[in-house]
C-alpha cells in the first residue's frame, strides 16, 4: 500500500481551555490574599483597570466627569434563609423556605438597606463576643494601629544583639553567627559542629568552645542540640543541675512512660524527692524559641458573614473587604483609542479591553458562587450552628453540587482557603464536609467531627478512679446510637492527641 498525503474532514467535540476559562477557574479556589496579590499583577499589566477608592457608593453620584465607568462592579452580597425551627437540627436543610438574593451597592431599594441593617443590629452583641475555632477570646472593637501588623523581634535578631557584646574576636563573631543562623524556630541548633567546622575551615574543638558561650545567651535552653541538654542549660542557669536531676535527664524515655518507682530507683531518691524533680522539670521550657516572633502573624479574614435572625434563620453576607473593587475605565479607553493610529495599537487597546471586561466578570461569579455554596451549607448544617459540634451533619461535595446544580469540582475550588465566620466561630468551609457514621438505631448518620467532640467529652468527664478504655468508649457511644469500631475509636482519640487509657491513669496517679 502506497503512502500518499491526502486531506480529510473528520467532525468531533472536545473541550477547549480558553485563556479566559482558565483565569475564572484559577480565581475561584484563591484565597482572599491570594486575590489581592493576584489582583494587584492585573492593574500593572492593563492600564483599563483601575481600583474603585470610594468608601461609600452614594459618593458616586457625586463623581466627576473622569471618574472611570465600569461595565460591571464586584459589590456587596447577601442571602437569607428563613428556617422553620433551630430545635428541628436533626432535619436541618429539608423542606427550608429559602430566599436567596444577590444584592449590588447600586441596587440597594431603601428599604432592603434598613431591613438588612435591622438584621444586623439585632445580633450585634452577639456576634462581637464570636470567638474563633481555635477557641481564642472575644472579639474587641477596641483595636488601635499598634495592635496590627506588629513587628516582633526574631529569635535571630535577639541572639545576634547578644553576640554582638559578648564577643569581640572577629574569628568567633563569625563561628556565632554562622551557629546562630543554623538554630530553628523552636531554639534548638540543627546543624552538626562538625559540619560546621569543615564549612569554615576550622577546628571543631573552637566550635564548640564558641557553643558553649552562646548556650549562655538568653533565652536559657537555647542553642541546644537535644531536649535533655536544653533542659540542663535551664536547670543550671537556676543551679539545679546535680547528679540525681543529671540521671533523670538521662532517663526521660521513663519519665514519658510514668516509670515512677524505676526513676526513684535510678536517681537514688525517695518519692518526695522525685516528686519534686518532676515538677521542676514541667517548669522548664522545651521549646525557648518560641517565645520570639518570626514574622508578623497574619489573623484569619473571614470570607462570609453569618449572623442569626431575630425571627429565627441566618443572614449570609460576603466580607466586603475581601472582594477587589475593580473597575474598567470606558471613558479612557474612548480618549485613547481616538488617538491610537496603527493597528498594533488598537489591537493592544481592545485586547486590554476585552481582559479588563472578563476579569470583572469573572471576579463577579467567584463571588456569587462563594455566596451560593456558602448559604447551601448554611442549609444543611443548621443543626451546628444553633447547638454545637454534637449536631454537625455528614455532608459531602455530592450533595452541596447537586442543590446548587454545579459541578463537584467547582464546590471543591470554591471552599478551598475560604472561611466562614458563624456564630459559633470562624471555620475553613472544608470543615463543615466530615464523613458519616452509621447509626446504631437505623436512623440519620452520624458526623465523624461529632463523634470526635462527643469521645472528647467523655474522655474529659471520666473518673479519675475509672478511666474509660476504648472498648468502654464504643459501648457508651453505642449507647448514644452511633455505631462505631473500636479501631475507629482508637484511631479518632489519637488524632485528638489523648493518651491511652493506660498512660492516662499514670497521668491521674501521679498528679493526685
Amino acid at each position: 500500500m502506497a503512502l500518499t498525503p491526502r486531506l480529510e474532514l473528520r467532525q468531533g467535540q472536545s473541550l477547549v481551555m480558553t485563556p479566559q476559562l482558565q483565569q475564572a477557574i484559577k480565581l475561584l479556589q484563591l484565597s482572599n490574599l491570594e486575590l489581592a496579590a493576584y489582583i494587584e499583577q492585573e492593574l500593572e499589566k492593563n492600564p483599563l483597570l483601575e481600583v474603585d477608592e470610594r468608601a461609600d457608593p452614594a459618593d458616586k453620584s457625586e463623581a466627576s466627569d473622569d471618574t472611570p465607568t465600569s461595565t460591571r462592579e464586584t459589590g456587596p452580597m447577601e442571602a437569607d434563609i428563613q428556617l422553620s425551627d433551630h430545635a428541628a437540627a436533626g432535619a436541618a436543610g429539608d423542606d427550608l423556605d429559602t430566599d436567596f438574593e444577590n444584592v449590588y451597592s447600586d441596587d440597594l431599594a431603601p428599604n432592603r438597606v434598613q431591613e438588612a441593617k435591622a438584621a444586623q443590629d439585632a445580633s450585634l452583641e452577639a456576634w462581637n463576643s464570636t470567638s474563633t475555632s481555635s477557641g481564642s477570646g472575644p472579639v474587641s472593637d477596641d483595636w488601635g494601629i499598634d495592635q496590627i501588623g506588629q513587628k516582633e523581634i526574631s529569635l535571630r535578631d535577639h541572639l545576634m544583639e547578644q553576640l554582638a557584646i559578648a564577643v569581640y574576636d572577629p574569628m568567633d563573631r563569625m563561628i556565632g553567627a554562622d551557629l546562630i543562623d543554623s538554630v530553628n524556630e523552636a531554639g534548638y541548633l540543627t546543624a552538626s559542629l562538625e559540619g560546621v567546622a569543615e564549612r569554615l575551615g576550622i577546628e571543631e574543638d573552637k566550635v564548640e568552645d564558641v557553643l558553649h558561650l552562646l548556650q549562655t545567651f538568653d533565652p536559657a535552653g537555647v542553642l541546644a542540640r537535644d531536649l535533655p541538654e536544653c533542659l540542663r542549660l535551664q536547670l543550671e542557669e537556676r543551679n539545679r543541675f546535680d547528679p540525681a536531676m543529671e540521671a533523670l535527664l538521662n532517663n526521660l524515655e521513663l519519665l514519658a512512660r510514668r516509670k515512677i518507682d524505676e526513676l526513684t530507683r535510678i536517681c537514688g531518691v525517695d518519692q518526695d524527692d522525685i516528686a519534686d524533680m518532676i515538677k521542676e522539670i514541667q517548669e522548664l521550657n522545651p521549646k525557648p524559641g518560641l517565645a520570639f516572633g518570626d514574622e508578623v502573624i497574619q489573623p484569619v479574614v473571614p470570607d462570609v458573614f453569618v449572623r442569626e435572625k431575630p425571627d429565627g434563620g441566618w443572614f449570609i453576607e460576603l466580607n466586603s473587604d475581601t472582594l477587589p473593587k475593580v473597575l474598567v475605565n470606558a471613558r479612557y479607553f474612548a480618549k485613547v483609542n481616538k488617538l491610537a493610529n496603527k493597528k498594533d495599537e488598537k489591537t493592544y487597546l481592545n485586547e486590554c479591553l476585552q481582559n479588563a471586561n472578563w476579569l470583572v466578570k469573572s471576579l463577579d461569579q467567584r463571588a456569587k458562587t462563594i455566596l451560593k455554596v456558602a448559604t447551601e451549607i448554611v442549609k444543611q448544617q443548621d443543626g451546628f450552628l444553633a447547638h454545637g459540634v454534637q449536631h454537625l451533619r455528614p455532608l459531602n461535595l455530592k450533595t452541596i453540587a447537586e442543590a446548587i446544580d454545579m459541578h463537584e469540582s467547582t464546590v471543591s475550588r470554591v471552599t478551598s482557603n475560604k472561611y466562614i465566620a458563624t456564630p459559633r466561630g470562624v471555620f475553613e468551609m472544608k470543615y463543615f464536609f466530615t464523613s458519616a457514621i452509621a447509626s446504631a438505631s437505623g436512623g440519620e448518620a452520624h458526623s465523624a467531627e461529632s463523634v470526635r467532640a462527643r469521645i472528647k467529652s467523655l474522655v474529659d468527664a471520666e473518673n479519675p478512679t475509672a478511666i474509660l478504655s476504648d472498648d468502654k468508649l464504643v459501648l457508651l457511644l453505642r449507647e448514644d446510637g452511633v455505631d462505631i469500631a473500636r479501631r475507629t475509636v482508637a484511631k479518632y482519640r489519637e488524632a485528638l492527641r489523648i493518651p491511652s487509657s493506660v498512660q492516662r491513669r499514670r497521668q491521674k496517679r501521679a498528679s493526685a
